[in-house]
């Protein structure tokens, strides 16, 4: 009888002598009493001042208050035994679906390299550096670049790399009183979160221009504005800057020089603003 019980529940019969032995018996006996001592110290962490609490809570607890260190498996092991459930919050299925419909998403590279069209204000290149200044203070610049004359059509500076960063510079191209959106304008940028982020995403076809993104890690897929941000940080006089607002005059300054006064070979000798008039005077 026990033979055949025991090849029904996939048991050795080695096995269920051994479960029943006194040995076997004695061990379940010093693990009971073990988790009724266990249980005890649970339930002080569970009624402590009276506040609602998880597992995590009880092991620090009873860490910091009963000297007692427990891990958080026998923790929550002890719980289900004893039925020990904690009346804490349970997740907002709403929030839940919300997040859900607000994630990140990347799209396609679109843009594929092909960054000087002969159209102003068809590509625009987007990217954010940092600038370290006096006393190893740190700023942070968020550029749009015209792909197909190199002029900054936007940038803004701030001394908190937040996600405004991005859509600040977006309402910055918005202003500029230049800018004349082209039927197929698209925005391209890396794959950071800045980019990715629905509110960016949002505004950005609110203004009517399609998105494109690099592959991930491949910075030659936004390589314009990438040589923009290394002139800059060899040209500009960025480390004597004591102050946030010494660094701004010094980027306004820069900025306007170089889409005014800063020639450049692959524009056919000339500025950015000028090379910009010669492809609209041409179109």
């Amino acid at each position: 009888m026990v033979k055949f019980l025991c090849e029904a529940a996939g048991v050795s019969r080695s096995g269920y002598y051994n479960y029943f032995s006194a040995k076997s018996e004695e061990q379940r006996k010093r693990q009971e009493k073990k988790d009724e001592e266990a249980k005890t110290l649970i339930l002080k962490a569970f009624h402590f001042k009276g506040r609602k609490k998880g597992a995590r809570q009880f092991k620090m607890t009873l860490a910091g208050q009963f000297q007692c260190v427990f891990n958080l498996k026998r923790i929550r092991r002890i719980m289900k035994k004893y039925n020990i459930f904690c009346p804490i919050r349970k997740a907002n299925p709403y929030r839940r679906m919300m997040k859900a419909t607000q994630e990140h998403s990347v799209v396609p590279n679109i843009l594929n390299r092909q960054f000087k069209q002969g159209i102003p204000y068809n590509v625009l290149l987007t990217d954010i550096t940092y600038m370290q200044y006096h006393n190893g203070q740190r700023a942070y610049l968020s550029v749009i670049k015209d792909g197909s004359t190199g002029e900054i059509l936007a940038y803004h500076l701030s001394n908190r790399i937040t996600m405004e960063l991005a859509t600040n510079t977006l309402h910055k191209l918005k202003k500029n009183r230049n800018f004349k959106k082209t039927k197929d304008a698209l925005i391209h940028s890396d794959q950071g979160t800045h980019y990715t982020h629905p509110g960016f995403q949002k505004l950005v076809k609110k203004m009517g221009l399609r998105q494109s993104m690099s592959r991930r890690g491949n910075c030659w897929d936004n390589a314009p504005i990438e040589s923009f941000f290394g002139h800059l940080k060899d040209e500009a006089n960025i480390k004597p800057c004591k102050t946030f607002d010494e660094l701004k005059r010094e980027i306004d300054k820069y900025i306007t020089y170089y889409n005014h006064y800063r020639y450049q070979w692959n524009l056919k000798k000339m500025t950015p603003v000028k090379y910009r008039d010669h492809l609209l005077q041409a179109a």
